[in-house]
């Protein structure tokens, strides 16, 4: 065997986890399970909301066989913005590295502005959806529990949502958060179950065979969005120290369970409720209260909000991550100071102003942050930085990662996928 060839091999991670724990630093290797269950976490959040509002025109086999697809394209987009986070930590010999410092080193300053702004238009869209659904939760939850005969103001909500989980995560080490973030999917897991055992209950099934392939693809944009959690793998990269095997099991295992679910929450809802039912609504379907108000009663209540806050709580804790990251690669801040109250009060103040000024918004943040920004952020710049990096550096050398294959044809590929995605969504026809 060739000894360069050799040397690759055995190369399994590119650095060690040190953390000081007051009297010696200690070893605090990757978790796969952590990182599978911060992918997971990230993935269920408003889009398993959304999803039925979007497929039950077009029925079950058709918004199933669209979503698989988009699953397919998510897996490879993403293990796309992993080979470049390696690929970027080896050649600059980095500990840690987001996307938009990626971005700015590959593509130069334009490219940088350009990403900057589409990720922080995604990244507080989604925050002031999170915090405006998940502060209406708690209120709902709250209203419910005390009896009380008017829910209380919206702002306590909203406030309370960010002071729970923003100050848990402002105060907590990465690790506890980390090991906290796995707890809250294990229970959006067993209420996910739960719905499941309780919604079969309802399901008819000349629903499920009702189809129409024409309109399917309406529900692409809002599946892109349940399915995307693009800015939290370079964290998982990071948090696994560049071991490319623990890297490609979690993403595939991480995006994977989300897909399940998706599917099942997808067939038990539109089992549930008959196809006909859009003809006599007028504004936005929600499938939480058709759920809510079928024959299983209080019980199926209590799971859908139990489900619906913690989907969307592990969600909020991915993307908050995710903005820490992008101020971080921007030295807007010192690294030493990462976890400042200045810093949380950046994330997280605007999405919560934006959430207790408009307690509607939670619909209108998802539309805008829908395919035009998930597909420029996690599908055409990365592969842009792809095409780049593969000509700069040679395929034997020990370097180099390759997490997709099939070279400029399957770059090509993807990159007019995205295009046309994005042509679809801002065409008026």
């Amino acid at each position: 065997m060739n000894p360069q060839h050799q040397e690759q091999s055995q190369i399994t991670q590119l650095f060690s986890h040190l953390e000081w724990d007051g009297n010696q630093f200690k070893h605090q290797p990757g978790s796969v399970l952590g990182s599978i269950a911060l992918i997971a976490g990230t993935t269920i959040g408003a889009g398993v909301l959304a999803l039925p509002s979007v497929t039950l025109p077009s029925g079950l086999v058709p918004s199933s066989t669209v979503l698989i697809l988009v699953w397919l394209y998510t897996l490879v987009s993403s293990l796309l913005v992993a080979e470049i986070t390696l690929h970027t930590m080896r050649c600059e010999g980095l500990a840690h590295v987001g996307l938009l410092a990626i971005v700015a080193k590959t593509l130069g300053n334009l490219g940088a502005r350009i990403a900057g702004v589409t990720y922080l238009f995604m990244h507080y869209g989604i925050l002031v959806a999170y915090i405006a659904k998940g502060g209406e939760l708690l209120i709902y939850a709250a209203t419910k529990i005390l009896g009380l005969e008017q829910p209380l103001p919206n702002w306590l909500g909203t406030t309370t949502f960010t002071l729970i989980f923003g100050g848990t995560m402002y105060l907590g080490r990465e690790r506890f958060v980390q090991k906290l973030n796995s707890i809250f999917v294990l229970i959006v897991i067993a209420s996910f179950l739960g719905l499941m055992l309780l919604g079969v209950g309802q399901i008819k099934s000349s629903y499920l065979l009702f189809q129409n392939w024409t309109t399917a693809g309406n529900a692409i944009s809002i599946m892109f969005v349940a399915m995307f959690f693009h800015n939290i793998v370079p964290t998982v990269v990071t948090q696994l120290a560049g071991d490319v095997t623990k890297i490609r099991r979690s993403i595939m295992i991480g995006s994977l369970t989300p897909l399940i679910m998706y599917l099942a929450w997808n067939a038990v809802v539109l089992g549930s409720v008959n196809p006909n039912i859009l003809k006599d609504i007028s504004g936005i379907f929600d499938p939480l209260q058709v759920l809510r108000n079928g024959s299983s009663g209080a019980w199926l209540s209590i799971l859908v909000t139990i489900f619906s806050e913690f989907a969307i709580v592990t969600s909020f804790i991915g993307f908050v991550y995710s903005l820490l990251d992008f101020y971080q690669d921007f030295y807007l801040i010192a690294q030493s100071e990462i976890s400042s109250f200045p810093l949380y009060s950046l994330v997280l103040l605007p999405p919560l102003g934006l959430g207790t000024i408009n307690p509607n918004i939670f619909f209108i943040a998802l539309e805008y942050t829908g395919i035009l920004t998930n597909s420029i952020l996690g599908v055409i710049i990365p592969a842009l930085i792809s095409w780049k990096q593969r000509q700069e550096i040679s395929p034997t050398d020990e370097k180099n990662v390759r997490l997709v294959p099939g070279g400029k044809l399957t770059l090509v590929v993807i990159l007019l996928i995205g295009i046309s995605l994005i042509i679809k969504q801002v065409s008026p026809f």
